[in-house]
């Protein structure tokens, strides 16, 4: 196990050291889980206290590389406004950008992933469907946006929000699913959720004849998880958990 102290080679605030602390952890425990995809794909979180602002990882970074201080901190123009070395990926920062400037505090943190089971479920006709535990609890939330290529032309940016609505998933057909959380927590808990249904579903579908959950029983799931969720503090439990592994194999995101 890595025993590195944690360091503070960058000067900014105490918010953002502590959101740049829960990004690099954040990218960290992706890797772990399998949620990579080489240097590519997208976290990011806006900055306590400072208008569309966010920190997003390093281009050419693997996700086993971040840390709290090489993480960029751009403004939605693209501007590098951190001093960071580094530079951004234009597919990250134009999707992302709009998300951060456009939704406010729902979008505090945004994931964008190419999981082999998200993928998948993202190019199936029927999208999630009512056929497990954890898909239930993503009916009727859920945009569903059509695949228009790689996302780096900003016009794409308003159609991804009304395609979006009201929801806190947005899943690009024959692409991947964007996923968006008030807090770094929540959105970890959605994806970690979100990853779970598609990977049973995929599952399933492979042995044909799935059983579909019933609108009456998935609106009553809905409901009583709602309440059990407010037990973890939106996802604060899950998040420290995974951390603390994280943290047990290699601990250099502190720095």
């Amino acid at each position: 196990m890595a025993t590195q102290m944690k360091t503070r080679d960058i000067e900014c605030s105490d918010a953002e050291w502590q959101a740049r602390l829960d990004l690099a952890a954040c990218y960290r425990i992706f890797d772990h889980l399998g949620w990579s995809e080489s240097i590519y794909n997208h976290i990011s979180v806006a900055v306590p206290g400072e208008k569309d602002v966010f920190l997003i990882n390093p281009f050419g970074l693997l996700y086993d590389e971040v840390t709290a201080s090489n993480l960029v901190k751009i403004d939605v123009e693209g501007n590098n406004i951190g001093g960071s070395p580094y530079m951004v990926n234009k597919a990250g920062f134009t999707q992302h950008a709009y998300f951060h400037q456009h939704l406010g505090d729902r979008a505090t943190a945004i994931c964008h992933v190419h999981t082999t089971a998200a993928m998948a479920v993202c190019s199936h006709e029927g999208g999630l469907l009512p056929t497990n535990f954890y898909a239930c609890s993503f009916q009727d939330q859920i945009g569903y946006h059509d695949f228009e290529g790689v996302t780096v032309r900003p016009e794409e940016g308003e159609r991804l929000v009304r395609n979006l609505g009201n929801h806190r998933v947005l899943m690009l057909k024959n692409h991947g699913p964007v996923i968006m959380g008030r807090t770094i927590q929540e959105m970890f808990l959605t994806m970690w959720s979100f990853q779970r249904a598609c990977e049973i579903q995929v599952a399933t579908l492979g042995m044909g004849n799935p059983v579909v959950v019933g609108q009456d029983v998935v609106e009553t799931h809905q409901r009583d998880l709602s309440v059990m969720q407010t037990q973890g503090g939106a996802g604060m439990f899950d998040f420290e958990a995974w951390k603390r592994r994280v943290s047990k194999i290699d601990d250099s995101w502190k720095n």
